[in-house]
């Protein structure tokens, strides 16, 4: 076994090209999934090299490096657009994990039940790909393909996220499960609300946890077009037929019926909270 752990992004780059190697970043969930031993093959510590961390506004919106942690954009001086992804960093596990977790580890790992995913979702954000090949721009919806798969190819690893230029809008991130802290989620929903005198002028709304993928509900956003935000108070409000995207599963958090019954709740919280109401 050879640990690379290069500081610059050509170093890395070489050091991938040169043979199949196991990314690093953080290590949150690199290290649970080795099991006992040590890795059975090289290692690329991707933690060192400077710019691929960091958080920069940009002419065409945003840019997250690839090792940038949860606890770096918790405290970040971002939008109140970007407030569900604020939410969800505090919520990946406790603020030990929050210091050395990063956003690439979150969106590579490719658990339906990442925090990350649903906030980034309703920001329309895309993925940097690199490789000594060069560069490429994935939608994120196009890079999470299913549990544990995602669209990087062999030689290649994620450097970033990228948010377009962000709407003057305000969201938030609702989790639920066994517990209030440190807990893997039942559901989760990420809600991005834009209003004009009273009233929803456009809404983004991302689910987690209830399919293999993370999922935008794009009918519903439609339907909640022009809607008053007091009318989220009417149990019609959010149908069956809005939610048939999803694909929740029995498992020992809980079962398909209680996450449908309980994701409209926490629809309807989330939208409040975005819009300024009270959950």
């Amino acid at each position: 076994m050879t640990y690379h752990a290069p500081t610059t992004l050509d170093a890395a780059l070489g050091a991938l090209a040169e043979g199949r190697a196991s990314i690093l970043a953080g290590g949150t969930d690199f290290y649970p999934a080795l099991g006992p031993g040590a890795p059975r093959g090289d290692v690329l510590d991707l933690s060192r090299i400077p710019e691929l961390r960091g958080i920069t506004r940009r002419d065409d919106g945003w840019r997250i490096g690839a090792t940038t942690t949860w606890a770096e954009i918790a405290a970040a001086p971002l939008p109140p657009a970007c407030h569900a992804l604020q939410q969800a960093a505090r919520e990946v596990g406790a603020r030990q994990i929050q210091n050395v977790a990063t956003i690439a580890g979150n969106l590579c790992n490719a658990s339906p039940a990442a925090d990350g995913v649903p906030p980034l979702l309703v920001l329309d954000a895309q993925v940097e790909l690199v490789s000594v090949a060069g560069r490429r721009v994935l939608g994120l919806s196009d890079f999470i393909l299913g549990p544990r798969k995602t669209a990087l190819r062999p030689g290649e690893f994620l450097s970033a996220v990228l948010l377009p230029p962000l709407p003057e809008a305000a969201s938030a991130f609702v989790k639920l499960g066994a517990r209030r802290y440190l807990v893997i989620s039942i559901a989760m929903v990420a809600a991005l609300v834009e209003l004009s005198g009273g009233r929803i002028r456009a809404a983004r709304i991302a689910v987690g946890a209830c399919s293999p993928v993370a999922l935008r509900l794009h009918t519903l956003e439609k339907a909640l077009e022009n809607r008053a935000l007091a009318d989220l108070s009417d149990p019609g409000l959010i149908a069956t037929d809005h939610l048939s995207p999803l694909a929740p599963i029995d498992d020992v958090r809980a079962d398909a019926a209680y996450r449908r019954e309980a994701v409209g709740q926490l629809i309807r919280r989330a939208l409040l909270a975005a819009g300024g109401g009270h959950v």
